[in-house]
């Protein structure tokens, strides 16, 4: 009986697949359509994500944010010479905590002063986040140095959304929403007192040279200073590495110069005092 059963079930269901064939088709096609137009606007999403240098570009100084303590900032009250700006946001628990982390253990070791040689902001591009939520993170990274870093340097402001689209924008710095996180690139930049933009710095690791060089870099555009001349004369940014590496050819081709002219002058001036001796003996 069970099995007279079962075949009456397949047959029941056969017969159905046969009679209503536009209904089964029809209901396959509401689940997978709208899931096909889904993963499309997912891969256009994220196909705006990324980051376009504007090395150059000067960011608009006139944008106003909100510090840690609640006090609204412009831009060009921050940023009065060579300035590392952290495009982050401070609820994330992935790589903007390893970026801000990686640049606190370097700032200790570098031998500029804060204050006077440059100065940090960190800028969260999460419209939703309040100066309550950057003084967390202040705190946070502040613990990580130790006391080394002097206070007031670096700076954790929030915005609105215009004035961190401008910001973001102008440093073709591109990011979208995904629920209550995002999809960003990692890199921080260094502008001048300007907000000219001169160097970009990926990843979440920070090398003291790189950043030192760097931060000259943006004094040089502003001053051009003989010991920040020589440092980037000797130094150049390799874009592939993302790093700066000792110009060995450019130092020795120099060296070079230096020694047979210097070679030259010498049989010159060594060559005149000979004849002058000559002429005093006879």
């Amino acid at each position: 009986m069970i099995i007279t059963a079962i075949r009456r079930m397949v047959l029941v269901g056969a017969m159905a697949a046969l009679l209503f064939p536009a209904s089964a088709k029809c209901h396959v096609e509401e689940e997978t359509t709208p899931h096909a137009e889904h993963q499309g606007a997912s891969k256009q999403e994220e196909g705006n994500v990324g980051l376009e240098e504007h090395l150059g570009k000067k960011i608009p100084l006139d944008l106003v944010f909100t510090d840690e303590s609640g006090r609204q900032r412009r831009l060009a009250e921050l940023i009065t010479g060579p300035t590392v700006i952290l495009p982050v946001y401070y609820s994330c628990t992935n790589v903007c905590n390893y970026l801000q982390e990686g640049l606190a253990r370097v700032l200790p070791d570098l031998k500029l002063t804060p204050g006077k040689d440059y100065r940090v902001l960190s800028v969260s591009f999460d419209e939703r986040e309040t100066p309550q939520r950057a003084a967390r993170s202040k705190h946070m990274y502040e613990t990580v140095m130790k006391g080394k870093f002097p206070e007031g340097n670096w700076i954790f402001l929030t915005g609105d959304p215009a004035n961190i689209r401008k910001l973001t924008d102008t440093a073709g710095f591109h990011f979208q929403r995904k629920g209550n996180d995002f999809v960003h690139p990692v890199v921080s930049f260094v502008v001048a007192k300007d907000g000219m933009i001169v160097r970009y710095l990926y990843g979440t690791q920070f090398l003291p040279k790189d950043l030192t060089l760097a931060l000259m870099e943006a004094k040089q555009g502003r001053i051009g200073t003989t010991i920040s001349k020589m440092v980037s004369y000797c130094f150049s940014f390799d874009p592939e590495s993302k790093s700066y590496a000792f110009n060995l050819l450019r130092v020795s081709a120099t060296v070079i110069i230096v020694c047979v002219v210097g070679f030259l002058i010498f049989l010159i001036l060594g060559g005149k005092k000979t004849d002058k001796n000559k002429g005093k003996e006879t």
